[in-house]
Parts: C-alpha cells; structure tokens; sequence
C-alpha cells in the first residue's frame, strides 16, 4: 500500500512538472520571424528604389504670402482664470485639455514642452477646472491658426478669450 502511494505521488509530480513546461520557444520563434518579415521589408523598399535620382528643385518665392482669414465668427469661450504656472496669458488662448485634477493639467504641460511649446496651467475657480494653454496670443487671428494647427493632435482644442 505504502509502495503503490508514492508511485502515485511520484506519478503526479512527473505529470505536474512535465506541463508546465515554458512556452519561450513559441515567443522566440514568433518574434524572430516578424524581424525576418521586418527585415524583409526593409530590404524591399531599399532595393525597390532608384539608387540615383535627377531632380530639379523649383526656386522660392521670396515674397511670402499672407492669408487673410475672416475669424469673426470663430467660437470663443471667455472665463475669469488664476494662472497656476508657466507663463501669463495673453487675451487669446489655445486650450488643449481641462482636468479636474491639478496632476494632469501638469503632465499634459510637460508633454506640450517636450514638443516645444511654452504652455500655461490656469485655473478657474468657478467650475473647478484646470485649463492647460499651449499658446497664447494678443490677436484672434494667430490664435485660430494655432487652434487649427494643434487640431491635428488635439482635436478638442478651443479659444478661451481672459476675462477680467
């Protein structure tokens, strides 16, 4: 009885040790063969391209054009807001986010310094908001092209004009 109880026990432990046996190989297999495919790719555009290329560069006007653009009807918001760090707002601003914590107004600031704007954080006392300003200008017109330009990463963006 004694003898039959540890093969068993013996059995049990070559069962347990024999599937849990790590999957590694799989994820090395996977992994080099998405750098083959990479590194076929890679191969594939370089080769597929011309190796020299005549072009001709057409020259620059040295005249810059200056658009005209109507911004009268462009919505603007008007709060009174406290600056809470970075520089002072002008009368036009570009609002990029608005948090109810402090934290994630200064990240969002951090990550718009790293792309090489000068952002704000402000709060407004009122609704209890942090607004974090990547830019901002005297003028409306320069405040809608910005708006327009930072649209492309941050499509919520909107003008808040300083109240008093």
């Amino acid at each position: 009885m004694y003898r039959i109880s540890i093969l068993a026990l013996a059995f049990v432990a070559v069962a347990f040790m024999t599937s849990c046996k790590s999957s590694e190989s799989a994820y090395k297999k996977a992994y080099e063969k998405a750098q083959a495919q990479a590194a076929q790719n890679q191969q594939t555009t370089v080769t597929t391209t011309p190796a020299t290329q005549n072009v001709q560069i057409a020259p620059v006007a040295t005249q810059p054009q200056t658009q005209t653009v109507d911004v009268s009807n462009e919505p603007v918001r008007t709060e009174s807001v406290n600056l809470i760090s970075g520089p002072a707002l002008k009368a036009y601003s570009v609002i990029c986010g608005s948090f109810s914590l402090k934290t994630n107004a200064e990240g969002l600031q951090q990550t718009l310094k790293a792309k090489g704007y000068n952002p704000s954080v402000v709060y407004n006392p009122s609704i209890k908001f942090y607004r974090v300003a990547a830019v901002s200008y005297d003028d409306k017109s320069s405040a809608v092209q910005s708006r327009n330009q930072l649209r492309s990463t941050y499509p919520d963006a909107w003008l808040l004009l300083k109240g008093k």
